[in-house]
């Protein structure tokens, strides 16, 4: 509760500092994951220093970052949530939706495995738990991360939310990744932010590489005509930083220096069949 209300209370200063004058500042409404990864500490200040505009980020789940562009408090959005996206689209809350860059999801969780879950496929994995009630711990946040556990849950054929092995923290990816290293539990996460903290997680990838564990985001800017305070022209400029080839570029080349491979995979312009969508 207190999280929230402290939540709530930067959103309502954000807004009404746009109120008084704020032209130049962008409201960016966005997932964990681009935050826990680092990937916004690398574009934020890049976007800033070509375009003069300030940006303030609100990083949480993308089903939350969705409910502030439908209440006008964001200017636009960065998220993970393909279902919800559309249904955002559909409704008239977004002006325009593009393709930005994907990565995957994994499965992690402690090296010894209790649950026998290493190397099976993401379905099997999750019944697996379920049978032997391995403890599995969720964002229960209603995050793009939380959707894809459920429809995973769904396709296994189990309702977790009642078992005892199945604890929701509320917490974004990187704090959800802490609690499960802590508690020696199976998480799922984005690569990405598993990535980042891997060296004082503890966990091992499990399951990766499963068709169903694709992770892709977009970038929305939000419809004007719906609320008068949205900084639209500051949306558009922001939308259109991270689909240009000078962005992807910074994108595709995230991650490598440190861990090898790119953390995120740049998808400005493809057609989106090209990835499942």
């Amino acid at each position: 509760m207190k999280r929230w209300l402290a939540l709530s209370l930067v959103m309502v200063m954000i807004s009404a500092y746009s109120a008084w004058g704020g032209a130049k500042t962008v409201v960016l409404a966005t997932t964990t994951s681009t935050q826990d990864s680092g990937l916004l500490d690398l574009l934020v200040p890049q976007f800033e220093k070509e375009s003069g505009y300030q940006v303030k980020t609100i990083a949480v789940g993308s089903g939350q970052a969705m409910k502030m562009g439908e209440r006008g408090e964001a200017d636009v959005l960065l998220v993970h949530s393909p279902a919800a996206e559309n249904k955002f689209m559909a409704d008239g809350c977004g002006s325009r939706r593009r393709l930005v860059m994907h990565n995957d999801f994994v499965l992690v969780g402690p090296l010894a495995d209790p649950a026998r879950i290493k190397g099976v496929s993401a379905r099997e994995a999750m019944g697996r738990i379920a049978r032997t009630q391995g403890l599995f711990l969720s964002r229960g946040d209603n995050s793009g991360t939380h959707a894809k556990e459920m429809g995973l849950w769904k396709g296994a054929g189990v309702t977790p939310e009642r078992e005892r092995w199945y604890q929701q923290t509320g917490l974004g990816m990187g704090q959800t990744l802490e609690v499960a290293a802590e508690k020696k539990g199976y998480a799922l996460t984005d690569r990405a932010t598993y990535l980042a903290l891997k060296k004082r997680l503890g966990l091992v990838i499990l399951v990766e590489g499963d068709n169903g564990l694709l992770n892709i985001y977009h970038v929305i800017e939000l419809a004007v005509g719906k609320h008068s305070r949205v900084n639209g022209s500051g949306g558009q400029a922001f939308a259109d930083f991270m689909v240009a080839p000078k962005t992807q570029e910074l994108i595709k080349r995230f991650g490598v220096d440190k861990f090898g491979v790119p953390l995120f995979i740049p998808d400005a312009g493809k057609n989106p069949a090209s990835l499942g969508i």
